[in-house]
């Protein structure tokens, strides 16, 4: 198979880091994830989002499109765990949404996002990861990560409200729609050859593009 960039979108407890690491084990393919340890504007953030959300979201989105060029530049094939197209679509519309960021800034943003994104090379394919908001609050709530704790199944709402407007507008590459909430990609193999299966059937130009495997059994 010719080299191949893969981005994993999905909402906050989706499984896109599960399946980027296993994707990235079982292929042999380079993996990328979102910058957090090293993110300089991550605990500002939290402290006062009307004040850094701005600038968050520009630091994000220099990040993405240095791992997005990285990636599509290895002669490996690369699998990236969140888009640099969500930054804009999903979370600083969030937060232009929940008064974060002004409109001034946000307009701003939009216009630095477009002109970064013009020059980008197109994925080869899309994986949208999907499960009900309480599937997602449970996983969140069992991982229990500091910076997650105020997440509340509004804004998740609010998210997956804006994935689906994104969704209907996305054609830079083929999508591979997924159901994550009957699948459990790390602990049973079974599950993980089907993603595996269509995410191949779906790269060689077959149709079939949205599955649930309808259970967890081994």
């Amino acid at each position: 198979m010719r080299k191949k960039l893969i981005l994993v979108a999905g909402n906050i407890g989706s499984g896109k880091t599960s399946l980027t690491e296993r994707i990235g084990e079982r292929l042999g393919w380079r993996t990328a994830y979102e910058s957090v340890s090293d993110n300089p504007y991550l605990t500002n953030f939290y402290k006062d989002m009307k004040a850094w959300s701005f600038h968050l979201q520009v630091f994000f989105l220099g990040h993405r499109a240095e791992q997005h060029l990285e990636m599509w530049n290895d002669p490996r094939s690369a699998i990236i765990d969140r888009s640099i197209y969500e930054d804009a679509y999903i979370f600083a519309r969030a937060l232009h949404h929940l008064s974060n960021i002004n409109e001034m800034d946000y307009q701003s943003y939009l216009r630095i996002f477009d002109l970064v994104t013009r020059s980008l090379p197109s994925p080869s394919l899309l994986i949208y990861l999907k499960a009900p908001v309480p599937v997602l609050m449970d996983r969140i709530q069992q991982r229990a990560r500091d910076m997650e704790t105020g997440i509340s199944p509004e804004y998740l709402a609010l998210l997956e409200s804006f994935y689906e407007d994104w969704m209907r507008s996305f054609d830079l590459c083929p999508v591979l729609t997924i159901r994550t909430d009957n699948l459990d990609f790390v602990h049973q193999p079974r599950h993980l050859n089907i993603v595996i299966d269509r995410i191949q059937d779906t790269l060689s130009g077959k149709e079939e593009v949205v599955f649930n495997t309808g259970g967890t059994d081994s």
